[in-house]
């Protein structure tokens, strides 16, 4: 019963999509890594939170803070120190804090599905301007940590604090500001691969995530059509 009620809940396109994430995440870690296991949990379970958090389901949120604590280690393991610092002290917190948002905002009552906002221009003003004020603060940290690709890491810390913020406020753009995200991360673990080609499995994990937030934008912009509507189904 369980099982037909997850095929219910989730879309043919979803389900394919995460099937095809997996089945993708699973080729590259066999074809470029034999051990890594850490780097195969971690692109597994963020897969799987960015089709949760596609369709507003707080599991999402619960994934995204395992995923953060592992994706934290990943990265001081390749001295870069601005993730290992953004994850762990920055999207590890504010995906806890999210949780708590999203939970407490459930839409007609589900907790399943959470009430999409829109902030205000004055709020949005805000949010860029403590974009800032965090970008200026990590780029200090992370230059006297002798961080590595101190430009695309720092950029890194101020695509995925936006994105945070706005998941926290659940604003239908906080997929769009992942994706952006995924493209930095795109380019800054490609440098890692020029060392070691082992960390092409992590690149090709950015670009499922890159297509799954692609999409968790789309998604989000239908629900937020859907309960203007005040359709329940």
């Amino acid at each position: 019963m369980k099982k037909i009620a997850l095929l219910r809940y989730f879309s043919l396109f979803e389900i394919s999509l995460w099937t095809g994430s997996l089945l993708l995440i699973l080729i590259s870690h066999f074809v470029f890594k034999t051990s890594d296991i850490l780097s195969l949990c971690a692109s597994i379970i963020g897969a799987t939170s960015l089709i949760f958090c596609a369709k507003g389901n707080p599991i999402g949120q619960i994934l995204m803070i395992i995923f953060s604590i592992l994706y934290g280690i990943i990265s001081y393991s390749f001295s870069y120190y601005g993730e290992m610092i953004t994850y762990l002290c920055m999207t590890l917190p504010m995906a806890v804090f999210s949780l708590i948002s999203w939970l407490r905002n459930p839409y007609n009552g589900r907790v399943s599905e959470v009430r999409v906002n829109n902030i205000s221009l004055k709020e949005t003003v805000f949010s860029v301007f403590l974009t800032l004020i965090v970008t200026l603060i990590f780029a200090f940290i992370l230059k006297e940590l002798g961080t590595a690709n101190l430009i695309t890491s720092t950029f890194s810390v101020t695509t995925s604090f936006f994105a945070a913020y706005l998941t926290f406020r659940r604003s239908p753009f906080f997929a769009l500001a992942y994706a952006t995200n995924d493209i930095v991360l795109i380019i800054l673990w490609i440098f890692a691969a020029l060392e070691d080609i082992s960390y092409l499995s992590v690149i090709i994990c950015f670009i499922v995530f890159l297509f799954n937030d692609l999409y968790g934008f789309i998604s989000w912009l239908k629900m937020e059509k859907k309960q203007k509507n005040g359709n329940h189904n």
